[in-house]
């Protein structure tokens, strides 16, 4: 007999116990912070009556599997089921009951589920999703816990909203993910057809012909020349008008479904209306305008009503033949053609000339290679030249002529392309450098040097000149950066002045720059290297004319020219200074062993006196001047000029390192290439 539940009657449950805590109502699951205030025990951590704890960990092993959150691990995962219900049909003689197949998705991510119902084509009943994806709970008297993976098979049924689908199959990932969760699976069901669309689809069955229709197949058609359009330009005389002028008419073919169109072009001021096309895009008949034909008279097929007018009954069967009916011709493009006349509803329109499609589509298909068009146009009249007047002297020649091209004067273009292209890039500085000097009588301006520079960018010029010591001249900027005019040209004319091109500027060529005179006696590496690259600009720099012009001049002394060479080479090394080959000054010694090696009839102290003579500042003989000396009776040459070009490399200051000078020349590949290999 228990005691009553009185003070002091009463057993006290808490005697001995030690924890007394409140559960908390927050935890993580999965990793996962979120409310599981549901699972929590009472005080003291002891189950609230009816309740049932979930055990602390899962029956798999701890390290089986991954640690991430579930909504990581399984991220766009999911059970793919085939599932099917069954629905009453009440107050329905042709259907008692209805099947209806439809999919389930189990989310791993989330445990939440979907009901799909595919669309069936006239089914009149609304399909799509049954149930929407959230987590369902079970049946009662379960409905306070969730469905999860552990409650779906194959050949199961399962409860969602009292309605109970039966589980038939499902996919190989399914089928896979299930057997790694350890479950064994069950064979697939048999999945049943509905009663109802069974016969429905019996009727349609029977509603279709045994035997197929004619085939008439446009897609390929389509698919082969979509876009492709055939174009020519025709002309209209129309013989209606009160001036009988020609129409001109821009004809469309479609090689897609063989349609066209006509769309003319008006010129302007004709007084006609601008429409949108002369005629719509259309098959065109060729022996149009015919009868008009009832609606239904053509058709793509023909019938024949086999028992007539016998009574009420009629039955009609395909004719292959196509008794009666109507056939009409159109125009193809093998009907087209430059100088065809083509019916256009009674309208004579001449195919007077095509564009290049249309003719490469003509040459591939047909083989046609004439295409001479037909002349309709009168040939318009020379337009007359607008003359402009003389410069005025204000503002520059471009700005000048632009003032008068319109009435809104715009600012001269410039060439942007021709900037972009040439302008410094890199290692490619696109400026063309030669060293000049002073083209004059007078011995203080006859020494000083300059750096012309040539933008190729803008086709200007600036000149800059080295600062030299005790000359009493400052050197640095001589002439701004600007386009220069060549001399000799009138200042207020209506033509153009003609200005410095790059082709103007080589070694050896003498400018003059606003009254200045120079003569351009070198350049870098850099502008050299340039005009070799680009020889069909600059004639100077093609190899082929300099040698042509070498041959011409040094042709009738080739041999001596041979010999001279290999008395300078007695090493016969095949190479030979620079100073010497283009300088025309030999070393000392070089000089006595060509003398010796010539025989030349002098005592050794007789030819080292004669060569001293002719002796400079670096100990270097002027050939030239010596062999002047020795042949001044019968050969009586004028003094051999030179100009003595500094063969440093300074600086120019631009910025770019100086180039490597020439030390030594190849002499043999010279001459082969000016007189040919000797035998």
């Amino acid at each position: 007999m228990a005691l009553p539940l009185l003070p002091g009657a009463s057993r006290d449950r808490n005697i001995g116990k030690e924890k007394f805590h409140k559960s908390q109502h927050w935890g993580y699951c999965n990793n996962v912070a979120m409310l599981v205030g549901e699972d929590k025990p009472g005080i003291g951590g002891e189950p609230l009556p009816g309740q049932k704890l979930k055990p602390k960990y899962s029956v798999f092993p701890e390290g089986i599997g991954s640690d991430a959150p579930a909504w990581v691990a399984f991220d766009k995962q999911v059970l793919s089921f085939d599932a099917y219900f069954e629905e009453e049909v009440p107050d329905q003689n042709q259907e008692l009951y209805r099947i209806r197949h439809c999919k389930i998705y189990f989310y791993l991510e989330d445990d939440t589920i979907q009901v799909i119902e595919p669309q069936v084509k006239n089914s009149g009943i609304t399909q799509g999703t049954i149930v929407r994806r959230h987590r369902i709970p079970l049946p009662p008297p379960y409905e306070n816990q969730f469905y999860t993976i552990d409650h779906f098979n194959i050949n199961i049924e399962v409860i969602l909203y009292a309605r109970k689908y039966k589980i038939i199959d499902c996919d190989q990932f399914t089928k896979h993910f299930l057997r790694k969760m350890g479950v064994r699976l069950n064979p697939p069901a048999d999945r049943p057809d509905d009663p109802y669309t069974k016969e429905r689809q019996k009727i349609l069955d029977n509603m279709k012909p045994l035997r197929p229709y004619e085939r008439i197949d446009t897609l390929k058609q389509f698919l082969e020349h979509d876009g492709h359009v055939l174009r020519f330009f025709c002309v209209w005389d129309d013989p209606k008008s009160m001036f009988h002028d020609p129409r001109e008419l821009v004809l469309h073919y479609y090689l897609s479904d063989d349609t066209i169109d006509l769309k003319e072009i008006i010129p302007v001021n004709s007084g006609r209306d601008a429409v949108p096309l002369f005629l719509r895009r259309d098959k065109l008949p060729k022996y149009a305008p015919s009868e008009l034909y009832q609606p239904g008279a053509i058709t793509s097929r023909t019938v024949l009503n086999v028992f007539g007018k016998l009574g009420n009954r009629d039955r009609y069967i395909l004719d292959n033949r196509k008794t009666g009916a109507v056939h009409q011709e159109f125009y193809r493009d093998s009907d087209l053609k430059v100088g065809a006349v083509i019916n256009v509803w009674g309208r004579k329109i001449i195919l007077c000339d095509c564009d290049e499609f249309t003719k490469e589509y003509y040459r591939t298909k047909y083989g046609i290679e004439d295409f001479t068009p037909v002349p309709y146009k009168t040939p318009s009249p020379p337009k007359p030249k607008i003359p402009f007047p003389p410069y005025t002297g204000f503002g520059s020649e471009e700005d000048s002529l632009c003032s008068c091209m319109g009435l809104l004067p715009k600012p001269p273009q410039k060439d942007f392309k021709k900037f972009m292209e040439k302008d410094r890039s890199g290692m490619q500085s696109n400026i063309l450098r030669f060293l000049a000097k002073l083209t004059t009588d007078s011995p203080v301006d006859k020494d000083r040097k300059f750096i012309i520079s040539y933008f190729l960018s803008d086709d200007t010029i600036s000149v800059f000149e080295h600062t030299q010591q005790n000359t009493g001249i400052r050197g640095g900027k001589f002439l701004e950066r600007g386009r220069i005019k060549k001399p000799g040209q009138e200042l207020f004319k209506s033509e153009p002045s003609e200005y410095f091109k790059a082709q103007n500027l080589f070694v050896g060529a003498r400018v003059c720059f606003h009254g200045h005179n120079f003569l351009l006696v070198d350049a870098d590496e850099y502008t050299f290297n340039y005009m070799e690259k680009h020889a069909n600009e600059f004639c100077m720099a093609d190899i082929g004319v300099i040698l042509k012009k070498l041959k011409d001049i040094a042709k009738p002394r080739s041999q001596e020219i041979r010999q001279v060479f290999a008395a300078t080479d007695p090493e016969h090394t095949k190479v030979i200074e620079y100073d010497p080959f283009r300088c025309g000054v030999l070393p000392h010694e070089m000089c006595r062993t060509v003398c010796k090696s010539f025989k030349l009839p002098l005592a050794d102290d007789d030819l080292q006196a004669l060569l001293t003579m002719f002796e400079d500042e670096h100990k270097q003989v002027e050939y030239k001047k010596f062999v002047d000396g020795l042949n001044w009776r019968e050969n009586q040459i004028p003094a051999f000029q030179t100009i003595k070009v500094p063969l440093k490399n300074e600086g120019d200051g631009s910025g770019q390192p100086p180039f490597l000078p020439v030390k030594r020349i190849k002499y043999l590949p010279l001459l082969d290439d000016l007189f040919g290999k000797e035998e």
